[in-house]
């Protein structure tokens, strides 16, 4: 019998007890039950003749009985508890029985072939459409999914983060030259004429804050003349400073081919080519680069920066009314959708999973057999024991009581064809 203690047992385990007690009852009560009638038509066999048939039966019945209980319980312990060889056959040769069983899986289970065919007649695409598509169940994939980004986003460390990114900047944006590719970007732009909105704007907000600021041109210029000329020419110097300056921004805008609009032109041409090919403009650029991502405030701000984006994902991730959870959730709808109607895709994706499979088992097929021979080699014998006879106990005693039962009608007729085959029987 099992040693572990009801309480111990889970509710499963605590009636495959109760079954298998039963059971043992019931074939300790039909060998019981058979000596009784043993003893009885030994004793009464001389007075009525018929009971040696009933001795017989009973004899084989009690013989049949033994030998059964005996391969049973040889099975997990030593009959009896003497040393008698090829018993406890479990927990003595528990590791050999995993490893038979790992190999056993892996060769017949874990196959390619066997794992291709199964998938081959599964429309596993068709089948996680029909499931995907349903808006509940695409808005518990998306609640799953935000709750293992939580976990990862949590996880992260905000220092690794930011060395990370500082890795990848300094990788990817500060050690590359940027002189060559941006003197190309420019010279495409100024080619196909893009930098004019540019200008426009420029000019127009140049126009517009004259227009707002006349007073900032007081004494911009007359603060400079000689303290002898009158006042009169001060105002009147600085309202002409300021009128050029109207006249020469509405002459910019008003004429695509103004002098200055042309002078942009030339010095983005010479930018553009100096970027490429002059060793000292390219120089200064990297200087300026390089000045620009070790200042301190740029790392404060990327710092923030990353804060933010982590702060704000977090939000979006434990709200299910965030525009992030329920863009993520119809999205998986129209995933499901398109695996269940469209054909092709269909195809693409089983072709996928089964090659995924398929390579998958024959790289790790034995790994995956070996959990089981680890396990059963990790369990205690005596609890490994316990374990395999509340699975399959209540079972095996079905073997001790049909061997009782087969046992007497052996007895029964072997005795019946000696007697009437043997005189004097």
């Amino acid at each position: 019998m099992p040693r572990t203690p009801m309480t111990q047992l889970s509710p499963a385990d605590q009636e495959r007890l109760r079954g298998l007690r039963r059971m043992k009852a019931v074939a300790l009560g039909a060998l019981v039950f058979m000596a009784i009638v043993f003893v009885l038509a030994f004793a009464f066999q001389e007075r009525v003749g018929w009971l040696g048939y009933v001795r017989a039966a009973a004899e084989g019945g009690m013989v049949g009985a033994l030998a059964d209980w005996f391969a049973v319980t040889a099975l997990f312990r030593r009959p009896l508890g003497l040393p008698i060889p090829h018993t406890a056959i479990i927990p003595t040769r528990k590791d050999e029985i995993g490893r038979t069983l790992g190999e056993f899986i892996e060769t017949n289970f874990l196959a390619s072939d066997v794992v291709r065919a199964k998938l081959a007649t599964t429309a596993i695409a068709q089948r996680a459409g029909e499931w995907l598509r349903e808006p509940a169940h695409a808005e518990r994939v998306s609640a799953e999914g935000a709750t293992i980004a939580t976990a990862v986003l949590n996880a992260l460390s905000d220092d690794d983060v930011r060395d990370l990114l500082a890795d990848l900047a300094r990788e990817h944006l500060v050690e590359p030259e940027w002189g060559p590719p941006a003197g190309e970007w420019l010279a495409k732009i100024v080619e196909a004429e893009a930098h004019h909105g540019a200008v426009d704007l420029a000019v127009e907000t140049v126009g517009r804050w004259l227009e707002a600021n006349e007073a900032s041109f007081t004494g911009l210029v007359s603060r400079r003349l000689p303290s002898w000329v009158p006042r009169l020419a001060h105002r009147f110097v600085d309202d002409t400073v300021y009128n050029e300056a109207v006249k020469f921004v509405r002459a910019v805008q008003a004429d695509p081919r103004h002098p200055a609009r042309l002078a942009i032109d030339r010095y983005l041409d010479r930018l553009a080519v100096n970027l490429q090919h002059d060793p000292a403009t390219r120089a200064k650029l990297e200087s300026a680069k390089a000045s620009l991502f070790d200042s301190p405030r740029v790392g404060a701000l990327a710092a923030e920066a990353w804060n933010t984006a982590k702060n704000g994902l977090l939000k979006a991730l434990a709200d299910p009314e965030s525009g992030l959870r329920r863009r993520a959730a119809q999205a998986l709808e129209e995933v499901g959708e398109r695996l269940t109607t469209d054909a092709a895709l269909q195809h693409r994706v089983d072709a996928w999973v089964s090659e995924a499979a398929v390579f998958l088992v024959d790289r790790y097929r034995h790994d995956i057999a070996s959990i089981i021979t680890d396990t059963v080699e990790r369990w205690d014998p005596a609890e490994t024991t316990e374990k395999i006879e509340l699975m399959v106990g209540r079972d095996l005693q079905y073997i001790r009581l049909n061997g009782t039962i087969v046992g007497a009608l052996a007895g029964l007729a072997i005795f019946s064809i000696a007697h009437a085959l043997i005189p004097g029987v």
